[in-house]
């Protein structure tokens, strides 16, 4: 050996061990950090290595190598300063065993470094002449690969129970008498309320925080350190708006629990991957709730439909709710220090001063309003004279309408399941085809291709198309949220960004009518909850009607 290169002592203890550990577990103590580098030493000094350097990953899985000690070992062996490297066993060195056998039998041995792992006898100098050094690789790789499968059945077991797997969020605590159940913070689930009440006024994440830091609220870290007796962070009060984005996003608040939100594709890669809804374990009513499903359910659709305010510090009242109903898009909000807000209007964001690939459907904004009052009013007292007699027409005419749409959609399974069964009669036949000769290899690639996409397509849009139809046999709850709304605001004034934004879903905007001489634009307003209902209250779109030319237009 050149004794001029460095001998690696390389160490390493998983995390798993040290939870052993600390929980005075059976973990094995010869695998501690102190027993590795005392052994190592012992025996590099026996063999006559003596440019030591020891390096150490301590609490590091070892299914792969993004750990910083093996890393800079890595570093030395690529510059050539490298003699040789040591370690216990092939485990500690790592449990992957692909990379593992890359590093020991080919990066290793082209850096000419000598590999030893002295538990396991395995030398490169010496060689691999039994094949062992693989056989122990794939049993180290096994061991992880065990535990994770274990972990995951023992979480899945303690998710689908209804259980918490997380501590509770800012806004709920503990329950003393049973530490699974959540109780409400009275301290913080008010704040959280406001939160959400300050969304649905339009408020965005980065305009609360600064509202809760003007108002001298608490950040969570603030108030969790006031209880423990813990030294207060340097602004108690400063939130930042990506933490209230955060608790908009937690749907415990509506009393439920949530389990298995995100996932990992396998034990090697630590990157949480959110999981979609259907995916996702959720019980309801396991607490008390902070906020409304319904409540919830807006907050994450104004989400959504990002409002920022514009260069004249003036936010637009419809902004993200008005549509183009010609082209699909939205209608931009336009604005300037020099209209004081009485010439602010809305424009389709495809027309583009006349270069985009539609018309302006132009609006002035306090025209929209005095409509969109006008026809919440109306609505509210048409249900109001008559609670029970629209909830049965409203049902009526949603049965039938999804009725029809059942049995449309049934109709149309059925056509695809026939189609996909057709087509493996096809398929077979055109395999026959090709056996016997009467078609080419290319051909019948070409074709069995073809009809094996179609098959895959069929199969999705008969799961999809099912899935669909079981949702429609089951009626939602809409009708009592709107009609609890309606309740809820008995005379409506005027109109505040909460009310426009508990009652609208979307508006779409049409282009104006001048045929007559006179500017006609009929928008277009659905509701939440009860946006496909045929009344006449509603059902008509409503219609701006101005002389045609004046400036004083809709």
């Amino acid at each position: 050996m050149d004794q001029q290169k460095i001998t690696i002592i390389y160490c390493r203890l998983s995390v798993e061990d040290i939870k052993e550990n600390s929980k005075g577990g059976k973990a094995d103590e010869s695998n501690s950090i102190q027993n590795q580098r005392e052994f190592l030493t012992r025996y590099a000094k026996e063999h006559g290595y003596t440019n030591l350097k020891i390096l150490v990953d301590d609490g590091y899985t070892g299914t792969n190598f993004n750990r910083p000690g093996v890393q800079e070992g890595f570093d030395l062996v690529k510059q050539g300063l490298v003699g040789c490297w040591l370690v216990k066993d092939l485990s500690r060195f790592g449990r992957d065993y692909l990379t593992v056998g890359q590093y020991t039998d080919i990066i290793f041995p082209s850096y000419d470094v000598r590999f030893i792992a002295v538990n396991d006898g395995v030398d490169s100098e010496r060689g691999d002449s039994e094949g062992m050094a693989a056989i122990r690789n794939l049993f180290n790789e096994w061991y992880p690969r065990d535990t994770s499968k274990k972990v995951r059945v023992s979480l899945h077991q303690r998710g689908t129970s209804g259980k918490h797997m997380g501590k509770p969020p800012y806004g709920y605590r503990c329950d003393p008498a049973d530490k699974d159940h959540w109780i409400l913070d009275e301290d913080a689930a008010p704040i959280v309320k406001y939160i959400f009440d300050l969304t649905v006024s339009g408020k965005g994440p980065d305009a609360i925080a600064r509202i809760l830091e003007n108002q001298k609220v608490l950040t969570t870290k603030a108030l969790y350190a006031q209880r423990k007796g813990k030294p207060m962070p340097e602004r108690p009060y400063h939130w930042a708006g990506q933490s209230v984005a955060g608790i908009l996003e937690r749907m415990e608040y509506t009393g439920c629990t949530c389990n298995f939100k995100t996932y990992s594709k396998s034990y090697k890669l630590k990157q949480r991957i959110p999981n979609s809804p259907e995916d996702m374990f959720i019980l309801p009513d396991t607490q008390d709730a902070i906020v409304s499903q319904a409540q919830w359910d807006r907050v994450q659709e104004l989400r959504k439909n990002k409002r920022r305010p514009a260069k004249a510090e003036r936010q637009g009242f419809f902004s993200g709710l008005l549509f183009c109903p010609d082209c699909g898009n939205k209608l931009h909000f336009a604005t300037c220090k020099s209209f004081e807000g009485k010439q602010d209007h809305y424009v389709c964001s495809s027309y583009k001063s006349g270069r985009g690939i539609c018309s302006a459907h132009y609006i002035r904004e306090d025209v929209l309003r005095e409509m969109v009052l006008e026809r919440i009013r109306a609505v509210n007292e048409y249900i109001r004279n008559d609670v029970e007699g629209f909830q049965e027409e409203w049902l009526h005419c949603r049965r039938a309408d999804q009725e029809q749409s059942i049995r449309d959609d049934k109709k149309r399974v059925e056509q695809a399941k026939k189609r996909l069964a057709d087509l493996d009669i096809i398929i077979s036949r055109l395999y026959e085809d090709f056996v016997l000769g009467n078609l080419n290899q290319e051909r019948y690639r070409k074709m069995s291709a073809d009809y094996e996409a179609e098959q895959e397509r069929l199969k999705l849009e008969i799961e999809v198309t099912e899935e669909w139809v079981e949702q429609q046999n089951e009626m939602n709850d809409g009708l009592d949220a709107f009609i609890a709304l309606t309740k809820k605001y008995v005379d409506v004034t005027e109109l505040t960004p909460t009310i426009v934004n508990e009652y609208i879903k979307k508006i779409e905007v049409f282009a104006p009518d001048k045929s007559s001489g006179k500017r006609r634009q009929k928008i277009k307003i659905y509701f939440n909850f009860v946006d496909e209902v045929d009344i006449p209250v509603f059902s008509e779109p409503s219609i701006a009607e101005s002389t045609y030319g004046r400036r004083k237009t809709a």
